[in-house]
């Protein structure tokens, strides 16, 4: 079976690559019935030489090759039909942006596997940049936090080399005596709990966060049943919640009385509770004025967050009095870094992460008759056309009835 690692084409440029050179010739080590060839890029991270040099073929034309490995989605002009692709389609959600890439894809009978899609039985993601994310989004906060108060002036991730060069820079501020809440347990939290381990910033019991004051920067990781409790006040149940959220309600003011600096390294689910809301940010004792919203969902649960942020412009204001965007330090408002596409600024390390974990966990299933399941539970499309069994609920997002 023959794998290309393909070019990304979507603007703006993203630099990362499912493997790294290095990745790559594990893998060829670990499957030898695998043949790998990589289409040559002008932007990737790791240059065509990088592979050219492990005895890779690097060449213009891929298509030959049965399976086709991205990270962003590919421009519908340069789908090739009757192909296996990986990438991020962002259509699972029924994104009305990239319904015709959907479209395109049944039409020429393209099997779709997203990396989105790659799951445990249980659903939980096998893989993803979500780590680097977390890194790069409190990194970046901190960097806000500097520049506004005018206490330090970290540079940008995108600067820097790699993770390495990241918390070397780190190394060199001081953190002021604030409060900071982190939301979430999964791969993006734990990558936003890297930094602030690293800056040896107490970590406190929910208890003591809500309760007291102190005369150190400390910091809370707050899961969902934290800041979420069920309507009826009953006791809550997190895989309930997972399941069906609706009967649940945001217990998040606690924390925005007593926070000064936001992490929002969650998941939100459909029909979940907003974590606050336009309203709530007007209450006098809103604290928070800080927000490096990982999530990134527009108008939704942060209320702050009304549009993504970008590397080169990461902050804004937002003023919860008259809800509209202003300076980033600006006075009263909240600061808001909502970039929406933060593992491009740490290209390197976030393409060999996910490098490895694609190894160990994807292409073992192209020569075990898939014994986990794993294609089978990523598979979005059909060779012949149609949306699989498991997404079949997309069928009125391809009709155009959403």
């Amino acid at each position: 079976m023959k794998f290309a690692i393909i070019k990304e084409r979507k603007s703006p440029p993203d630099r990362r690559v499912v493997f790294s050179p290095e990745t790559l010739a594990e893998a060829r080590k670990r499957f030898p019935k695998a043949e790998f060839v990589v289409e040559s890029s002008d932007i990737r991270v790791f240059s065509d030489e990088a592979y050219a040099k492990l005895g890779f073929e690097v060449t213009d034309d891929v298509s030959d090759a049965d399976v086709m490995i991205g990270v962003k989605e590919v421009p519908v002009e340069h789908l090739i039909p009757n192909k296996k692709y990986f990438y991020f389609s962002h259509t699972i959600k029924k994104q009305p942006y990239n319904r015709k890439l959907l479209l395109a894809m049944l039409e020429k009978n393209i099997e779709m596997y997203d990396h989105e899609t790659i799951v445990k039985q249980s659903g939980a993601r096998l893989i993803g940049f979500g780590r680097y994310a977390g890194l790069v989004g409190a990194y970046n906060g901190f960097r806000a936090l500097g520049l506004r108060d005018k206490l330090f002036n970290l540079p940008k991730v995108e600067t820097l080399a790699d993770l390495n060069e990241v918390k070397a820079e780190l190394d060199k501020i001081t953190v002021p005596n604030i409060k900071i809440l982190l939301t979430g347990t999964g791969k993006v939290a734990y990558g936003a709990k890297e930094i602030l381990d690293h800056l040896g910033i107490k970590e406190v019991s929910d208890a003591l966060y809500l309760t007291s004051e102190f005369t150190e920067p400390v910091y809370v990781m707050a899961d969902v049943m934290e800041y979420a409790k069920r309507s009826d006040g009953k006791v809550g149940n997190k895989w309930e919640f997972y399941k069906d959220p609706s009967g649940y309600e945001s217990n998040f003011m606690p924390y925005a009385k007593t926070t000064d600096y936001f992490i929002a390294g969650h998941f939100y689910g459909n029909n979940a509770p907003y974590l606050f809301t336009r309203e709530d940010a007007k209450h006098q004792n809103f604290r928070i004025n800080l927000v490096a919203d990982i999530s990134c969902d527009i108008d939704g649960p942060v209320a702050s967050t009304i549009r993504p942020s970008t590397i080169a412009n990461p902050f804004y204001g937002y003023n919860p009095q008259t809800e509209k965007e202003v300076p980033f330090d600006a006075k009263d408002a909240i600061t808001v870094m909502a970039v929406d596409n933060l593992p491009c600024e740490l290209p390197k390390d976030a393409s060999e992460g996910f490098g490895e974990t694609f190894v160990e966990h994807v292409i073992p299933a192209f020569f075990n008759n898939d014994e986990k399941g794993i294609l089978k539970r990523a598979k979005i499309t059909t060779e012949d056309g149609k949306l699989t069994e498991r997404f079949s609920y997309l069928q009125d997002y391809v009709d155009g009835e959403v």
